[in-house]
């Protein structure tokens, strides 16, 4: 037996538990995980919660991040005791996921944990982290280059934003940060930031097609609103990575910037993201994030604070990254 958070949804309504299950409750997988951590990020907090459609059958294990020990393996790829990180494929939505001691997925999901970490501080990146270096990389292979100017990370006290700040300060980037705390500006310097901006100059509707130009490149981490300003805002020529959808799923902007300043909008999906393209993003990770940093970055909680800690996190009232030990 092993603890896991269970989600259910009958005519009763939703509900999310921890519960002990047996290993037989698993779903089909070649590779059995021992899991060390897992996270708690905005996909998981609304699956726990029901505030927003996440998860697509029931019951369900929340979690689309882990890290652990192989223990069983019919997957010729890996064998136990290998150290691994699995981010997104579809676990906690529509496969049983992290947030529980035990875990069987689909082997070809798993990436070999990079040694600059251990399976903690791979959680404490997660697919918040994972997803930054993919802007970052997206960024780059457009051809930004640091002495291009200012580059834009909305949402900078989340955990996309943060591992994001800290990236591209290690690019040599001069990065500002938007965000609505105001008091983390020592935060966000700690992790490389140049300086910030309040996310209310970004925020509000109705602003013009094209603004001052400001910014050479954008990672963002809201949409809506605050991703229309920033492209209105990027200077000719720029790119914006777009990675969430924090402020909402709508983009009510005009052609403007694309079209007349040639800004482009590189669009960065974390879930179905080929192997490549994920090993490199965790090949960058080892190399350019501060492992020191992390623990800025992240808060650990147990697997029993998981469910509580979902609607504070939903509430904007969680800075960086919760790493969950799933153990305790």
């Amino acid at each position: 037996m092993f603890s896991a958070i269970f989600i259910t949804k009958d005519g009763s309504g939703h509900k999310a538990e921890l519960i002990q299950m047996d290993e037989a409750q698993l779903p089909a997988g070649d590779v059995t995980i021992d899991v060390e951590y897992s996270t708690l990020n905005f996909k998981d907090a609304a699956a726990i919660t029901g505030a927003r459609p996440v998860v697509r059958q029931f019951p369900m294990v929340p979690g689309v991040d882990l890290a652990g020990i192989v223990r069983e393996s019919a997957n010729p790829e890996w064998k136990p005791g290998d150290k691994i990180v699995l981010n997104c494929w579809g676990v906690g939505e529509s496969h049983y996921g992290g947030l529980a001691q035990r875990a069987r997925v689909n082997g070809d999901w798993l990436i070999k944990l990079p040694a600059a970490f251990t399976t903690r501080q791979a959680m404490a990146i997660g697919s918040a982290g994972y997803t930054a270096a993919l802007c970052v990389d997206a960024l780059e292979r457009f051809g930004v280059q640091p002495d291009a100017g200012e580059v834009l990370v909305t949402g900078a006290t989340g955990g996309v934003g943060s591992v994001a700040v800290a990236l591209l300060a290690k690019a040599g980037f001069a990065v500002i940060g938007a965000t609505g705390k105001s008091s983390e500006g020592d935060y966000l310097k700690e992790l490389g930031a140049a300086g910030m901006i309040d996310r209310a100059e970004l925020s509000a509707p109705g602003g013009k097609p094209l603004q001052k130009q400001r910014w050479a490149a954008v990672v963002d981490t809201v949409g809506s609103h605050t991703l229309v300003n920033a492209c209105a805002q990027t200077r000719f020529g720029g790119a914006v990575a777009a990675c969430g959808n924090a402020q909402g799923m709508d983009f009510p902007a005009t052609v403007a910037p694309f079209i007349l300043r040639a800004v482009s909008l590189l669009g960065v999906e974390c879930v179905m993201t080929p192997k490549p393209k994920r090993m490199a993003a965790w090949a960058r990770l080892g190399r350019d994030l501060d492992a020191a940093r992390l623990e800025a970055i992240a808060q650990e909680i147990s697997l029993s604070e998981a469910i509580p800690t979902a609607g504070a996190l939903l509430a904007g009232k969680v800075r960086g990254r919760i790493v969950v030990d799933v153990n305790r």
